[in-house]
């Protein structure tokens, strides 16, 4: 017997609830947005510059141990935060771990490593056992290059994305692709300022990633709306709409079910290093999937779109809209 998490034939009527889904969306999207300006993000070393050192030591150290011997190095502002990896035990890896951040101090980079010798030095010879797992240092000038290249990244893959589902479909195709990923990129950031998680170069990777995923899930909808348009010319457009997106759901809820359990245990077991980068995957598969039902959908419900896909119409677009691509 072959599991079905969806029926064979499925009768939803998505519009039912469009117009609550579209006001939640904007809400959310609104509340992101304000999280961001409020909150801010919790810039990693990539995006604000200074040093990341990883430490593990056999036994546990309290932080204020750590702290207490930072304190007296005159480093600035630095931070001690204790690792958890909840799946230490199942993979026989359980170490007791500390992040120690430092702010840059000088874009020099013989000053900056000299910083470094310093603090491993006075770990080293206060701490029994310490050993130093990862060191990361980042300068202000390089990180506020990334800033520029992470913003940079997310916008054109976005236009990318426009000009592709133009040229695939039809405008109305692509400005609903296109708001169904800003909507998910928005919610993303809201999500990372609320909850103060490390943002950082693997973030944007992420986001890059949330994005191809959220157009594969569109553009998969998309195709089996024009199929349908050619086979039910007189159909209303929102029964066609209905028609295509049940006829894809079984497909659309088993990719994002054996995606999301391949993330989940990276994000159990993967221990922290990752633990952001998988928490942006979780929460984009999840937002990626419900927008392209609930957003882009929708959309091109309002917009209208072109019922006749037997002729060809240069002045919509869609000169090239039967390339298999």
């Amino acid at each position: 017997m072959r599991l079905k998490l969806v029926p064979t034939e499925t009768k939803i009527d998505f519009f039912k609830f469009s117009t609550l889904a579209m006001g939640f969306s904007a809400l959310m999207a609104v509340l992101s947005v304000v999280a961001f300006f409020v909150f801010g993000l919790n810039y990693g070393i990539d995006f604000k510059g200074g040093t990341v050192i990883r430490t593990a030591t056999p036994v546990p150290v309290e932080v204020s141990v750590y702290r207490n011997v930072l304190s007296g190095l005159e480093l600035g502002d630095f931070t001690v935060t204790e690792v958890t990896n909840p799946g230490a035990e199942l993979t026989d890896t359980e170490r007791h771990a500390v992040m120690i951040r430092i702010e840059q101090q000088s874009d020099d980079a013989e000053t900056q490593n000299d910083i470094i010798l310093e603090v491993k030095s006075a770990l080293t010879s206060e701490i029994d056992g310490v050993s130093f797992l990862q060191t990361d240092s980042v300068g202000a000038k390089v990180s506020g290059e990334l800033v520029i290249a992470g913003i940079e990244a997310v916008v054109l893959a976005v236009m990318a994305v426009l000009f592709y589902i133009w040229l695939r479909f039809e405008w109305q195709f692509s400005v609903g692709a296109v708001a169904a990923l800003v909507h998910d990129v928005v919610l993303t950031i809201g999500v990372f300022a609320v909850m103060q998680i490390e943002f950082n170069l693997s973030i944007i990777a992420a986001i890059l990633t949330i994005v191809g995923y959220s157009l594969n899930d569109t553009v998969v909808v998309f195709d089996r709306v024009r199929e349908n348009l050619r086979r039910f010319k007189t159909t209303p457009l929102k029964e066609v709409l209905n028609l295509s997106i049940n006829e894809t759901l079984s497909r659309t809820v088993m990719t994002s079910v054996t995606t999301l359990l391949a993330l989940v245990a990276l994000y159990v077991l993967g221990g922290d290093v990752i633990r952001g980068f998988t928490f942006a995957m979780i929460w984009g598969v999840i937002v990626g999937t419900y927008s392209s039902v609930f957003i882009a959908s929708p959309i091109l419900l309002r917009l209208g779109v072109k019922r006749d896909w037997d002729k060809d119409n240069g002045a919509a677009g869609t000169q090239y809209a039967n390339i298999d691509a």
